[in-house]
C-alpha cells in the first residue's frame, strides 16, 4: 500500500481506530529510522493488534512494583479497559489533545510511550474505575504508585473528562471531589485543591476548554467557568465566569479570554498583547 493510499486509510476511520493506526505509523517510521528501539516498539505498540490492549501494556510496565508485578498490573489494566470502553476512548481523544497542543510532541508516539502527564491520567482513570467498583485499597495504591513514578496526585475520585493534557505534569495535585471538563490543559504545579480539612465536597469544578497555567491553586468548591483561563502563579478563590481571564493574588478578573485557550495554549494576558 502506497504512503497516500495508508493515509487515506487513516483518515477515512474515526476514533480510536484512527488514533491507533496513526501511532502505529508512527512506531513503524520510528522502528525503521532507529533500529536500536525496533524491539521496544514491538513490544510497546506494533505487536498488539489493538489501541486497548498496547495502552494496558504500557500502564503495566509503568506502573509496576513490588506489590503489584507486571503480570498483575496488566491484569487489572485490562480488566478497567474491557469494563468501562470509555476509558480508552478518552485515552485517545488525551493523547490526539497533546499532539495537538504540545509543540514538543512530534507524533502520537511521544506521549503514549514517554510523556508521564499522559501516563499518570490513564493511570488515574484505571484507579477511577477501581474506585467506583468499591475496590478503594486497590484505587489508593494505584495513586500511591502514581504519586511515586510520576511526581503528581490524583485522588481516585476525582472526576476528569477528555480530551485533556497535563502538560509536564510535575506537582500537580487534583483532590477527591475535583472535577475536570473536556477539553482543558493543566500545566506544572497546578493545585486544585480545598481550603480546609472538611469532608464534603471541598474542590473546585472546572468547566470544559479551561486552561490553567503553570503554578495556579484553584482552591475551594468553587465554578471555573468553561472557556476561561488562569494565569500561571494566580491563587483562585472564588468563582470564575465563562470565557475570561483571571491573574493575581488573589486572582481577579483581568479581561476577556482568547478563543478555545486550552487549545491555543495562548498565555498573554490582554495587557501585554
Amino acid at each position: 500500500m502506497s504512503a497516500s493510499t495508508q493515509n487515506t486509510a487513516i483518515e477515512a476511520r474515526s476514533g480510536v481506530d484512527a488514533v491507533w493506526a496513526r501511532l502505529r505509523v508512527a512506531a513503524a517510521a520510528a522502528a525503521a529510522e532507529e533500529p536500536i528501539l525496533a524491539s521496544f516498539l514491538n513490544a510497546a505498540i506494533l505487536r498488539h493488534s489493538k489501541f486497548k490492549t498496547a495502552l494496558a501494556y504500557r500502564l503495566a510496565a509503568k506502573l509496576a512494583d513490588a506489590q503489584l508485578d507486571t503480570m498483575l498490573a496488566h491484569d487489572v489494566a485490562i480488566e478497567a479497559l474491557n469494563s468501562d470502553p470509555k476509558i480508552v476512548e478518552r485515552a485517545a481523544a488525551d493523547m490526539t489533545a497533546i499532539d495537538e497542543r504540545d509543540p514538543a510532541s512530534l507524533s502520537l508516539l511521544q506521549p503514549f510511550l514517554y510523556f508521564k502527564g499522559f501516563h499518570a491520567l490513564q493511570s488515574h482513570r484505571v484507579s477511577h474505575w477501581l474506585w467506583n467498583e468499591g475496590r478503594q485499597n486497590l484505587a489508593f495504591h494505584l495513586q500511591s504508585r502514581v504519586a511515586e513514578r510520576f511526581g503528581l496526585d490524583i485522588h481516585p475520585a476525582a472526576r476528569i473528562g477528555q480530551g485533556v493534557m497535563i502538560d509536564h505534569a510535575t506537582s500537580v495535585v487534583i483532590g477527591e471531589t475535583a472535577v475536570v471538563g473536556d477539553d482543558c490543559s493543566i500545566l506544572h504545579e497546578v493545585t486544585l485543591g480545598g481550603t480546609g480539612a472538611a469532608h464534603e465536597d471541598r474542590h473546585p469544578k472546572i468547566g470544559k476548554g479551561v486552561m490553567i497555567g503553570a503554578g495556579a491553586r484553584v482552591l475551594g468548591n468553587i465554578t471555573v467557568g468553561d472557556g476561561a483561563r488562569i494565569a500561571a502563579g494566580s491563587v483562585v478563590l472564588k468563582e470564575v465566569p465563562p470565557n475570561c481571564t483571571v491573574a493575581g493574588v488573589p486572582a481577579k478578573i483581568v479581561g476577556d479570554c482568547c478563543p478555545e485557550p486550552a487549545r491555543s495554549m495562548d498565555q498573554i494576558l490582554p495587557d501585554q498583547a
